[in-house]
């Protein structure tokens, strides 16, 4: 009788994405993966770290059969908020994807490992494998708000809520253009001036200039204008059937106008246009407004799981703005005029991760 083959050991290395094809093999691996998220794609990372001037570590488990596992990781430098190794950077998905637990156990040990040569004694990771025990969780702060799109308009207007779907029927009055396409400088506006209301930094220009560049064809924005002015608009990703609106706002006149209500179904049809059959709301805080308005639209939030690791006995770095440490500072920062708050939030806003 034959002896049985020795299994190929398992092989991590951080992937070269300056690579073409090493880019394509991944983003392969990805489709077929249930858990994957456009996050996790080497474009998000390359983009990240392009727009955001942070470096990119993109961790690959490789066994006998090619990829077993992937971890995204962004190296972030602030001097505010300090260091740390974090997946998906900038996103509100990443962590670890495995094809067994001992492949992500491997994936997380490395990260750890790291995070140790890096300096940075903060490892976040936003969604993903459970990395094990030494790793603290919470599935409590945020929720994940997702759901097929309906077929076409009106049964699409019918999932939603009867509240909800007469604010959308009433932003059909309202006089408002809907256009799609990639005016940066209008998203940019729009967004910067609705982050500043939040009292939260915006991020560079630089970021969506390269997150448009990276996806191509997988990404774009969708803007509301009332009598030729922009008043609300989002950019989106696409993604394996998946549109993901991810950076959108509204300027001063939006609330009066429910341009986001316009914005939200308008991009519903635009999806479906495209081909997509899901859509994803993002995160929210549990008991936020933002929360309460993607409940209203019909979706069910879904608890997300984050995992963090900082040295025992040490506290990880924690940048949640609704934090009471940070509220005098999120007071401050919403009476900044818009052009100082354009100034300095890329700033501080790079080192958020």
């Amino acid at each position: 009788m034959n002896a049985p083959l020795l299994a190929r050991p398992l092989a991590l290395r951080v992937a070269d994405l300056g690579d073409a094809n090493e880019r394509a093999r991944i983003g392969a691996w990805l489709l077929e993966q249930p858990g994957a998220t456009p996050f996790h794609l080497p474009v998000w990372s390359a983009a990240v770290a392009r727009g955001c001037r942070q470096n990119s570590h993109y961790l690959v488990a490789e066994g006998a059969g090619g990829i077993a596992g992937v971890l995204p990781l962004t190296e972030v430098h602030s001097p505010l908020f300090g260091r740390a190794l974090v997946s998906a950077g900038f996103g509100v998905g990443g962590g670890i994807l495995a094809d067994k637990p001992a492949t992500a156990d491997a994936l997380a040990k490395a990260a750890w490992a790291l995070a140790g040569r890096l300096s940075c004694p903060t490892v976040e990771l936003r969604g993903g494998a459970n990395p094990g025990a030494a790793w603290q969780v919470d599935a409590t702060t945020y929720c994940g708000f997702a759901r097929d799109l309906a077929g076409d308009d009106e049964a699409e207007l019918l999932a939603i809520p009867r509240k909800q779907r007469a604010e959308v029927r009433r932003s059909f009055t309202n006089d408002l253009a809907i256009e799609t396409g990639t005016d940066a400088a209008a998203h940019y506006a729009l967004y910067a001036e609705s982050v500043r209301n939040l009292g939260t930094p915006v991020f560079p220009r630089a970021l969506f200039a390269e997150v448009l560049a990276g996806f191509g064809a997988g990404a774009d924005m969708l803007t509301v204008r009332h009598q030729g002015l922009g008043v609300a608009s989002v950019l989106s990703l696409y993604w394996n059937g998946t549109v993901y609106p991810y950076w959108g706002g509204g300027g001063e006149a939006a609330r009066a106008l429910r341009a986001n209500d316009a914005m939200y179904f308008a991009l519903m049809r635009h999806a479906r246009e495209r081909g997509c059959t899901r859509f994803d709301f993002g995160r929210s805080k549990t008991g936020t407004g933002a929360a309460a308005f993607k409940k209203n639209w019909g979706f069910e939030p879904e608890p997300l799981a984050y995992f963090t690791r900082a040295p025992e006995g040490a506290t990880a770095r924690k940048i949640n703005p609704l934090d009471p440490k940070y509220s005098l500072q999120v007071r401050a920062w919403k009476r900044l005029p818009l052009w100082a708050a354009n100034r300095l939030g890329p700033w501080i806003a790079r080192g958020l991760g």
